[in-house]
C-alpha cells in the first residue's frame, strides 16, 4: 500500500489559493437542482461540488496540472482483491459525531474490478441510457437519480416519476432495480471489508446517481463537473464515496479521468466498465474529474454515511 503524507497547509500560495476557491464558490453558490422536491441538499448540483474548507485550500492551485501517477490504468484488471492506497485521515471527522464501527479510523482509496462484471455494467449503462434519453442537460453533464427521481432536462431538473408518470414502466423494469440494489450491496460490502467496518452500520445516502458526461460545452453552472471538491466538507453526511464505471476510458471516451489531488502530485484512476473506485470522503481525498474531450462517460456515484439520520432506501419501481 502506498502511504501519502500530508504536508503543512501553510505556504506562500495559501492565501492566493483561498481567494481563487472563494471566488469560484461565490460564482457557483446559486447552483441548485430546481423544479422538484425542494429539499436543501439540492442547493448544489452534485456534479458541481465546489465548496471547500479553508484547511484544504492549500492542496492544489491549478486544475490543469498534469497527472503525475496513474494508480490503475484502463488495461489493468484488479482482481480478486482491491488495490489499496492508504492516506492519513484528515481532521474533518473531528467536526462530526463519531459512529463506532463506521467512522473512518483508517483512510485511503481503493480500486477493484471483480465486484461488478462487465456484463452487469453494460446492463446498468443501458438502464442509464434509457432514462437519460427521456431528457438530458443542454450542456455536457446529465444526471439520473433513481432515488429522488431527479433527471436533467435542459437547464433544470424534473422528477422523472412525476413528469413521465406511467411511461416509466416502459423505460425501467423491476429487474433493473433489483440489479441496482444487488450491485449497491456488493459495493457496500467491499468498502466495509477494505476499511474494517461493520456493513450493518453503513447506510446509503444522497446524492447517489447515474452520470453521463460528454464534450458538449457547459451551458449553465450545473454542467461544470470538473471543479475540485471534498465530499465530506460539501455534504457533511458523506463518509465513504464510490464510483462504478459503466464505460471505458480510451475507447468510449477520452479525458474524464478521476483525479486525486495530493500535495505532491495528481494521481488518477482510469475508468473501465465494471471498475469500482472507492475512498474515504474527507479532505484527504480532494479530487476532480477531467473534462471529457471525446465520447461519452457513464458512471454511478454511490455514497455511504455512518449517520442513520441521513440514510436513504434503495429505489423501487413506482
Amino acid at each position: 500500500m502506498a502511504l501519502l503524507r500530508m504536508r503543512n497547509p501553510q505556504g506562500p500560495n495559501a492565501t492566493e489559493i483561498e481567494k481563487k476557491i472563494k471566488r469560484g464558490n461565490a460564482l457557483r453558490q446559486g447552483s441548485a437542482w430546481r423544479g422538484f422536491l425542494g429539499t436543501r441538499w439540492f442547493l448544489v448540483l452534485v456534479l458541481v461540488v465546489v465548496m471547500m474548507s479553508g484547511g484544504a485550500m492549500w492542496l492544489y492551485i491549478s486544475l490543469d496540472s498534469e497527472v503525475t501517477e496513474t494508480l490503475v490504468s484502463r488495461g489493468e484488471v484488479v482482481s480478486p482483491h482491491p488495490r489499496i492506497y492508504s492516506v492519513p485521515c484528515s481532521e474533518d471527522y473531528d467536526n462530526h459525531q463519531r459512529y463506532p464501527g463506521c467512522t473512518p479510523q483508517k483512510c485511503g482509496r481503493a480500486v477493484i474490478d471483480s465486484v461488478v462484471t462487465r456484463e452487469e455494467a453494460q446492463t446498468l449503462r443501458r438502464l442509464a441510457e434509457r432514462g437519460l434519453a427521456l431528457a438530458g442537460s443542454d450542456g455536457g453533464a446529465s444526471i439520473l437519480d433513481l432515488h429522488s427521481g431527479a433527471l436533467s432536462m435542459g437547464k433544470q431538473f424534473v422528477n422523472i416519476y412525476k413528469y413521465f408518470g406511467e411511461q416509466i414502466g416502459e423505460v425501467f423494469t423491476h429487474e433493473d432495480f433489483q440489479l441496482y440494489k444487488d450491485v449497491r450491496g456488493r459495493i457496500q460490502a467491499v468498502i466495509a471489508e477494505t476499511f474494517g467496518l461493520d456493513p450493518a452500520l453503513m447506510f446509503l445516502t444522497k446524492p447517489t446517481f447515474f452520470s453521463r458526461i460528454n464534450s458538449t460545452i457547459a451551458k449553465t453552472q450545473h454542467d461544470e463537473y470538473w471543479h475540485p471538491h471534498i465530499d465530506k466538507v460539501t455534504y457533511g453526511s458523506f463518509d465513504y464515496t464510490s464510483l462504478l464505471y459503466l464505460s471505458d476510458y480510451g475507447s468510449d471516451f477520452t479525458g474524464g479521468r478521476f483525479i486525486f489531488m495530493d500535495p505532491n502530485g495528481n494521481r488518477t484512476v482510469e475508468p473501465r466498465a465494471g471498475r469500482v473506485s472507492f475512498f474515504s470522503s474527507g479532505t484527504e481525498n480532494l479530487h476532480r474529474v477531467e473534462k471529457v474531450s471525446w465520447g461519452t462517460r457513464y458512471a454511478i456515484t454511490v455514497s455511504f454515511t455512518c449517520d442513520p439520520a441521513h440514510a436513504i432506501l434503495d429505489p423501487a419501481m413506482p
